[in-house]
């Protein structure tokens, strides 16, 4: 399966079934937090619930069609972080993430990102990377931002959260200029 280390500490791991039940411990430990911004956390209310997403990211996986990691941290699941979907057509993906509450502000996300991106680009040979964050979610927005991301604009009212309409900014990231900025 797929490992990537990033350092002593840090590494992304393809998830398994193995990662339900810490998976979802984390999500509901950090309930209040991710609610902010991710549209799936009242869905998420048992293991069975981050056992069916794990099984759908496996099947991502196994159709070449992406893949989504756990962030571990010294051995713990502090978060994910994912490539979803390819469009192999266009060589084009798209990266998601989250990371519990505690964790943030270490560099961790970025540094994942950063993996992520030179895998995109590097291994799979795709010529885009986008990354899109809700309009008001600053640490979100951080990230494409720290590693260079061109912002392409703002997509308005694409995204839903709970009750109400959300815009989201698009970051983007082409082959070519990534070499440049890494």
């Amino acid at each position: 399966m797929f490992s990537y280390r990033i350092d002593d500490e840090l590494q992304l791991t393809l998830l398994e079934l193995r990662h339900a039940q810490e998976l979802f411990e984390l999500t509901d430990r950090n309930r209040t937090y991710l609610r902010q911004w991710l549209p799936w956390v009242d869905g998420t209310t048992t293991v069975d619930h981050t056992t069916w997403f794990i099984e759908s990211t496996m099947q991502q996986f196994a159709s070449n069609n992406g893949f989504q990691t756990a962030i571990t941290y010294q051995g713990r699941i502090v978060g994910c972080i994912g490539l979803n979907g390819i469009a192999w057509g266009i060589r084009k993906t798209a990266i998601g993430y989250w990371l519990a509450a505690d964790y943030q502000g270490k560099g961790m996300m970025t540094r994942s990102c950063r993996a992520l991106v030179n895998y995109a680009f590097n291994e799979l040979k795709l010529n885009r990377v986008e990354i899109r964050a809700a309009e008001f979610n600053k640490k979100s927005r951080a990230i494409p931002e720290k590693l260079g991301f061109v912002q392409e604009g703002i997509v308005r009212q694409e995204g839903w959260q709970y009750d109400h309409f959300i815009d989201l900014v698009i970051y983007g990231m082409l082959a070519e200029d990534w070499n440049v900025v890494k």
